[in-house]
């Protein structure tokens, strides 16, 4: 492999690295939508599900555009987020909105580590710092709201 391609080899693998963390939070959400019985609390993560699909779209559309094949599941870390999720849903909204809370804290973590990466290309970069990053901001805030009595 020459440079290129090993530079397109860990882009690709980061943004599947962070495509498995949007199926991820797409399956989480799921689960704790089930935990809410009112509009107004299932509104709100509905609609951060939907964005979170369509982080996992945006992402997929990068890798098929360099020539990678998109990871298909969530992997071992959809694993642990499920498990920590089906927890926090036995014991009740509070517990649901911390575990929440802490995946968004996780995923901005990922996408910070991948603008700091000299593997991950500048438009995939700007994708980030655009759009991605501050739509897990944008959930934090509303996850907040959420917890406020």
């Amino acid at each position: 492999m020459n440079t290129t391609e090993l530079s397109l080899d860990s882009c690709i693998n980061a943004c599947n690295s962070l495509l498995r963390g949007e199926l991820s939070a797409v399956d989480t959400y799921g689960q704790a939508i089930e935990t809410f019985t009112t509009g107004a609390e299932r509104a709100v993560l509905e609609r951060i599900r939907s964005d979170h699909a369509q982080s996992a779209r945006k992402l997929r559309e990068h890798i098929l555009s360099m020539g990678g094949e998109p990871s298909a599941g969530s992997g071992a870390w959809g694993a642990f987020a499920k498990a920590v999720e089906g927890t926090a849903k036995m014991m009740g909204k509070s517990a649901a909105l911390k575990a929440l809370e802490e995946g968004e804290q996780h995923g901005m973590k990922e996408y910070e580590d991948a603008l700091e990466s000299d593997g991950v290309m500048d438009e995939i970069k700007t994708t980030i710092r655009g759009e991605l990053l501050p739509r897990l901001m944008e959930h934090l805030t509303a996850l907040g709201r959420l917890k406020e009595p």
